[in-house]
């Protein structure tokens, strides 16, 4: 990201841009203010808060990029990471990997997150049964699932929204 061509506007969190910018560095810049919105110590009250966020990060892969944001017992972010990697319409998912990855960060909380490459949002049968999966593997270890969000280039679906949590 080219810093020299922001600048801080005259209201707390807006920016000039002081030159020419391609739509690849706008990009670059959009996916640097979404990183930071989901880095460690951030707040995440409610998990509809963080879709923009997400959108922005992982709704360009062409494969599906399964990710989780680890939070504390206050939600706070611990950690935002890609976990799998799949290809342009499934991935494989091991509860047991997460499992650890959550006890790693000491978490007590998590909110799953994967894209559809194919640009809709809506969650699979799949989706679901992983997500059960998922949530009884870390519920033996006390680690609640917040959500899991499905990100498309359609929006984000939110499956404690949409009452599957």
């Amino acid at each position: 990201m080219n810093h020299r061509k922001l600048s801080a506007g005259e209201t707390a969190g807006t920016y000039r841009i002081t030159d020419t910018v391609t739509e690849a560095e706008l990009l670059s810049i959009a996916k640097a203010f979404a990183r930071r919105r989901l880095a460690r110590g951030r707040k995440i009250t409610q998990p509809t808060l963080a879709f923009e966020y997400l959108q922005i990060l992982l709704q360009d892969y062409e494969h599906e990029v399964f990710s989780a944001i680890f939070l504390d017992s206050q939600h706070r972010v611990i950690s935002f990471e890609e976990l799998f990697r799949g290809t342009i319409d499934s991935a494989n998912i091991y509860p047991r990997e997460v499992v650890k990855q959550a006890l790693a960060h000491n978490a007590a909380a998590v909110i799953l997150v994967h894209n559809h490459p194919s640009g809709d949002p809506e969650p699979s049968d799949a989706d679901r049964r992983i997500t059960k999966r998922l949530q009884e593997a870390l519920c033996i270890v006390e680690v609640r699932v917040l959500d899991h969000i499905v990100i498309g280039s359609g929006g984000c679906k939110s499956f404690a929204e949409l009452g599957y949590l």
